[in-house]
């Protein structure tokens, strides 16, 4: 099999288990957790520092991404590739994976918080080979997809370092609604990674398992997230026509 397609195939199986790469920093941070000589680092605070600013910057790449498009569009589709429409305007002006960017910034940010650099070169190495197939995957689907139209497109922006000079407006409004249906869940899922590495860095030092501001953080995101599960299930005060 050509090696073109050996990387779309493996694209397309790992576009639909992407979910569960973060399973895999899960299981890894326990080994550097466990062996890391945290005696040893003395600039904790600056590790702290990169992690929030990461991931802080993560959520805004996402946030803005998924509440300037419209359904059909960047979506939480497993099964397969889903194009309605060509973005091409706002972030996807300026990179043609803005999402996978995001993503990036996140678990970079939850890397960092572990406070050892070898465990954040490891997650880069395996994000970048990961989804380096299933960007290739997607790309492949809209080129068929939309052709000429898509090879213009990509041809003048850069696929995950994005160019801030080729910026233009996103045609599609604004809306908050769309970040508070879709990113809640992702939202929980970093703050508990956080909680997770704390407890578990904490048991080994034998120190408090949970520092109380940690607590509370995890508990007013759980609530939240909880809130706008059911707001999203049994009403339509999140609902918006022409958004996923």
């Amino acid at each position: 099999m050509a090696l073109v397609n050996t990387f779309e195939k493996q694209g397309i199986i790992l576009f639909k288990y992407r979910g569960q790469f973060p399973i895999v920093l899960f299981f890894l941070s326990i080994q550097f957790i466990w062996f890391t000589d945290y005696s040893s680092i003395i600039h904790v605070k600056y590790y702290l520092i990169i992690s929030i600013v990461l991931v802080l910057l993560g959520f805004m790449i996402r946030f803005y991404t998924i509440g300037t498009t419209l359904k059909g569009t960047s979506g939480r589709n497993r099964k397969k590739q889903v194009a309605e429409s060509l973005n091409s305007t706002g972030i996807y002006s300026i990179v043609r994976h803005p999402l996978y960017l995001g993503n990036y910034c996140i678990w970079i940010g939850i890397a960092f918080y572990v406070f050892n650099i070898m465990f954040v070169i490891i997650i880069s190495f395996l994000f970048w080979l990961f989804y380096e197939r299933i960007m290739f995957a997607e790309e492949r689907f809209l080129e068929r997809r939309f052709g000429k139209e898509y090879l213009d497109w990509s041809n003048k922006i850069p696929a995950f370092f994005p160019a801030l000079s080729k910026y233009k407006a996103s045609s599609v409004p604004f809306s908050i609604k769309s970040i508070l249906r879709r990113e809640y869940s992702g939202v929980l899922a970093t703050v508990f990674s956080f909680a997770f590495v704390d407890f578990l860095r904490n048991y080994r030092l034998g120190k408090e398992l949970l520092t109380e501001e940690m607590l509370y953080i995890l508990v007013f995101i759980l609530m939240v997230s909880l809130t706008l599960k059911i707001l999203k299930r049994y009403t339509k005060v999140l609902f918006e026509k022409d958004r996923s």
